[in-house]
């Protein structure tokens, strides 16, 4: 478990909260959880005619290499009851690297740090809870001065 990575977990479908909680109990053995962000309820982004979104951020540890990585994420996500659909379109879950120790890699299949994390509040927001100090290995500012520039309005921490 020598790679620290970030994912973002997201669910608008069905129980949002145990799919959250389901995704993140399917994780190890590949992966071990150092730290968990709050729950942010968090409206749609880029489809918006959709119920709104339960987010979270886990920093963990793993052995796998990128690609591997992201080919076990999306057989778990399968494994978990996610459905082919549009673009940006309704889940059960999705499960997304955010970040992947320094590395900056950019295939056909895979792109870290993930292209689109700095203008999304709701991973901007949960990443604060955890690593408010991490630097963007591409643009250069911290999760911090991220914030600062993202429009998080909609977004509440959730609570039962």
């Amino acid at each position: 478990m020598d790679h620290t990575l970030y994912l973002a977990l997201g669910s608008n479908l069905d129980d949002r909260l145990a799919n959250l909680k389901q995704a993140v109990a399917a994780l190890p053995p590949q992966m071990e959880v150092k730290a968990k962000s709050r729950i942010y309820e968090t409206p749609p982004w880029g489809y918006e005619d959709q119920p709104m979104f339960l987010n979270q951020v886990l920093m963990a540890k793993t052995y796998l290499d990128p690609e591997p990585l992201l080919r076990h994420l999306k057989r778990l996500e399968i494994a978990l009851g996610r459905k082919a659909t549009f673009r940006n379109g309704p889940r059960l879950i999705d499960i997304d690297i955010l970040f992947y120790d320094d590395l900056v890699l950019d295939t056909p299949a895979l792109t870290i740090p993930h292209p689109r994390l700095h203008e999304r509040g709701f991973v901007l927001l949960p990443m604060m809870d955890i690593a408010p100090d991490l630097v963007h290995p591409v643009k250069n500012k911290s999760i911090r001065e991220m914030v600062a520039f993202c429009d998080v309005g909609g977004i509440r921490e959730f609570t039962r």
